[in-house]
């Protein structure tokens, strides 16, 4: 939204590229409408439209508004989708708990989106290389030029990347569908799809700008992203995964993309000058995120721009996920992604990231604050009260906010280069533990004493790793997808659940936390009337109101988190029923 007006693209979508087929059932091709490609690509400015067009397809309700950063993300040990009926309901109650069947009703749509972007983008990598200017126009206009081709290549590649984490092998066509002998193909090797976009992304590198080469200030792809992506979807590639065969296993040759990240990652770190940590968490995403303004250090490297308040361009971040408006009986706001009890404690009561993260409260109309059970506390990173540029009104029913979605982060580049230097050596280096001191220190206010020693064995380092992306990007759409990569779903669930369970039979190290909370009434700020470490008291302090808390803990609840997922088949959801039905090449996922 801060950038780029998504009344362009609303011009893109309706006008200029109404010539772009678009892919109905995953590669099924639609008529040509009104323009040509001709005419589509015929100088810098249509063709910059048709890029636009491109972008357009992470927006709005079928990609990253909500479907893909908010419902396929969940359940994890950080965050669980919507818990209020535990009935299957073919939608994305089923999704969390991993039970979802090839007819779920959100599945169809954000698959075909996903291969519609990648159509749209095929079109662009092969026409914008044929245009007349691209080789023998202006110095200017080959620089444009170039830099559009390395965003649908990157574009592309994006794509691509969300449906192998999601699905696994897929049908993959890098020419657009009219060049296509036919539209029936089976699935491609998602190994092979990684070799092919991890290739087309360095392509990319060599022809977009350093976010300091250019003066205009929008969410286009910049260089930076592209090497951030690059070293993501390598890290990924050399990460365990769900193959078409049933097994879940990684690469023999997996360090091979783990040096792909580590060095991607190098290169990032040596420019400070295009991106570096924004020096206070909250106020990332505070002061920018939700208030729709311009982060100076750039720490989000790609973000989807979000605007036009409705499903087609926007997003639903916080109205879906984050607290809700009461007015009386009635509220507004779905507050559908709730931290789990162990996250909340996980964090060291002096790490900021928590209270940004985890929102224990919803907010009165009149602004006061009020504490919620435990179990219905919700993710904070985008929540409406911090939302201004412009504000949401209190009883507003508006459930669209323009609030972008970070796709990467400059903490992620930090966090995978220390991983792949402890990897790649067989424990950490100081160059690692460096990089993660970093992020940590940041967590904690600036304040190095307070992080703790950091282990520099190759078992605990990785385990410091893990927990430090697990307080960093809470409710971000990462967690779920590095306990995939690292083969440690289960476990890690299995664990997260076993601790609840201690908290509910108040054992230890759970044994003194308080069965209730009291948060003062008529108060513009939260302010709990008694520790979140020590026994409730027995007194209602006067002027506080008492709220369940660890006592709202059940074993329903315990049980419910990621409640059927299963080890070489949760990992990847099922390819939807419609586009089985139309490609008798495609086969279904393992176990469903």
């Amino acid at each position: 939204m801060k950038k780029y007006s998504h009344n362009l693209l609303a011009v893109v979508l309706g006008v200029t590229l109404t010539m772009l087929a678009s892919c109905k059932k995953y590669l099924e091709e639609n008529p040509v409408a009104s323009f040509s490609t001709e005419s589509a690509f015929s100088n810098v400015n249509t063709a910059t439209d048709a890029v636009l067009g491109v972008y357009a397809r992470l927006a709005g309700d079928n990609g990253y508004g909500i479907r893909l950063s908010m419902y396929y993300t969940v359940d994890a040990d950080d965050f669980v989708g919507p818990t209020s009926n535990a009935a299957p309901d073919n939608d994305r109650r089923d999704i969390a708990r991993y039970v979802a069947t090839p007819s779920n009703g959100q599945l169809e749509l954000p698959f075909e989106n996903l291969y519609t972007g990648i159509e749209r983008a095929n079109i662009c990598i092969k026409y914008i290389p044929l245009m007349s200017a691209y080789t023998n126009g202006s110095a200017s206009d080959q620089t444009a030029l170039k830099r559009l081709y390395g965003e649908a290549l990157t574009l592309r590649a994006q794509f691509y990347f969300e449906l192998i984490r999601n699905w696994g092998d897929v049908p993959a066509s890098y020419i657009p569908s009219a060049d296509q002998p036919t539209l029936k193909i089976a699935k491609t090797s998602q190994n092979d799809i990684y070799d092919h976009i991890i290739a087309d992304l360095l392509t990319a590198e060599g022809l977009v700008p350093w976010r300091t080469e250019i003066a205009a200030r929008d969410e286009r792809i910049t260089k930076g992203a592209v090497k951030g992506l690059r070293a993501r979807i390598a890290l990924f590639a050399g990460g365990y995964s769900l193959k078409s065969n049933g097994t879940v296993d990684r690469r023999s040759d997996y360090l091979k993309y783990y040096q792909i990240c580590h060095d991607e990652c190098a290169d990032l770190m040596a420019r400070r000058d295009a991106h570096n940590l924004n020096s206070s968490f909250q106020t990332l995403f505070k002061n920018y995120v939700d208030a729709h303004t311009l982060d100076p250090t750039y720490e989000i490297m790609f973000e989807v721009a979000m605007a036009g308040g409705s499903g087609v361009a926007d997003s639903k971040l916080g109205y879906y996920d984050g607290p809700r408006s009461v007015n009386g009986s009635t509220s507004y706001g779905n507050s559908s992604l709730t931290a789990t009890p162990t996250y909340f404690y996980a964090f060291d009561q002096n790490d900021t990231r928590r209270d940004v993260t985890i929102c224990p409260y919803f907010t009165n109309i009149d602004g006061t604050k009020a504490l919620q059970k435990f179990t219905t506390i919700t993710l904070g990173k985008f929540r409406r009260d911090w939302i201004t540029n412009p504000a949401i009104a209190p009883t507003s029913a508006a459930q669209y906010f323009g609030i972008n979605w970070p796709i990467l982060r400059f903490a992620d580049i930090l966090l995978m280069f220390a991983e792949t230097e402890n990897e790649i050596n067989g424990g950490a280096t100081a160059a690692a533990v460096n990089a993660l001191k970093e992020v940590r220190t940041r967590g904690f206010g600036g304040n190095a004493t307070l992080i703790g020693t950091i282990p520099t064995d190759k078992a605990g380092f990785f385990n410091a790793i893990n927990n430090e992306r697990l307080f960093e990007f809470g409710g971000e759409g990462i967690r779920k997808y590095d306990l995939i990569r690292w083969n440690i779903f289960l476990p890690t669930i299995t664990t997260a659940r076993n601790n609840m369970t201690l908290m509910l039979n108040k054992q230890a190290p759970y044994a003194n936390l308080p069965q209730s909370m009291y948060y003062q009434n008529a108060s513009q700020t939260l302010v709990y009337g008694n520790s979140l470490y020590a026994p409730t008291p027995s007194a209602t302090p006067t002027g506080y109101t008492k709220v369940a808390w660890i006592s709202n803990i059940t074993a329903a609840y315990i049980t419910s988190d990621a409640q059927a997922y299963k080890t070489g088949h949760s990992e990847l959801l099922p390819i939807p029923q419609q586009s089985i039905d139309a490609n008798p090449l495609l086969t279904q996922n393992p176990g469903y």
